[in-house]
């Protein structure tokens, strides 16, 4: 069994404090073979609107290479990134990227609703029943079609993240039951684009997104996938990729990828 964590953040990230080389030796010491750095890019502040007008490849490139320095050949290391509301500004997002060093790896993310919301982060989305969290979620997903159209990026991250904020933080039981249509469109446009989706285990938690919709994205004809825990922190390192591996052996999946240098490189289930 390769094993493999897609989706990690370190220091560099503005809600992490850890080095890539710490979160590397936790991966090591979890059996992982391959760990993926990707931290947060944006085009906009976390308040949706302010634009960001540079990014510090350098102290990423630094951290980078300081943890590869570190861990030798004892682990595969990858630069990657989590680039997030990119369907906000797509000429910032391009010209951000312009400037890059050569990554390995982009999730493409979506962790705000519209300006018909305020712009406000789903973390801190509350909404009052359960009728506007179905408002929050449909506005979500149009968000999530437009950067799947974009497709500027390798796979989709954490399709279904709403459910994580809604049901974990405040324990209510949505799901996206009832957006078969929606989500079917997005995976036709991201399969069309030839880009994938991740497998976000969510730190041990409800997968996002779970086997219903890794069901239908197969049956669809998708094929790339990734495996991720979202780890901010070491404890959580390549948490539940094992157990995430047999749901997609389940879901009728063969294999899964990581990435080198935007290229899909296969593994068997």
């Amino acid at each position: 069994m390769y094993l493999a964590d897609c989706h990690t953040h370190s220091r560099i990230s503005p809600d992490a404090s850890v080095s890539m080389t710490d979160m590397a030796e936790a991966a090591l010491a979890a059996g992982l073979r391959e760990i993926c750095f990707t931290d947060h890019v944006e085009p906009v502040a976390w308040n949706g609107r302010d634009p960001i007008l540079s990014y510090d490849w350098d102290a990423l490139s630094r951290e980078y290479q300081a943890a590869r320095a570190a861990l030798g050949d004892r682990i595969r290391i990858r630069l990657g990134i989590e680039l997030g509301e990119a369907c906000l500004d797509l000429s910032r997002t391009e010209a951000l990227l312009s400037e890059a060093p050569e990554l390995d790896f982009i999730i493409g993310s979506t962790h705000i609703l519209s300006p018909a919301f305020q712009m406000i982060d789903l973390y801190f989305f509350h909404p009052k029943d359960e009728a506007e969290a179905h408002r929050g979620i449909r506005d979500y997903l149009e968000l999530v079609r437009r950067n799947a159209e974009w497709g500027g990026f390798d796979v989709l991250g954490h399709l279904t993240l709403p459910l994580r904020y809604l049901n974990e933080n405040q324990g209510l039981h949505m799901s996206f039951d009832g957006y078969e249509a929606e989500i079917g469109e997005i995976f036709r446009i991201l399969i069309q684009n030839g880009c994938g989706i991740e497998v976000n285990t969510n730190r041990g938690n409800t997968p996002l997104p779970d086997g219903k919709w890794l069901r239908m994205y197969r049956e669809l004809g998708g094929e790339i996938v990734t495996l991720g825990s979202d780890a901010h922190t070491t404890e959580f390192v390549g948490c539940a990729v094992r157990e995430r591996q047999e749901l997609l052996r389940q879901c009728g999946f063969r294999r899964f990828c990581t990435f080198e240098k935007r290229k899909p490189v296969w593994h068997e289930l």
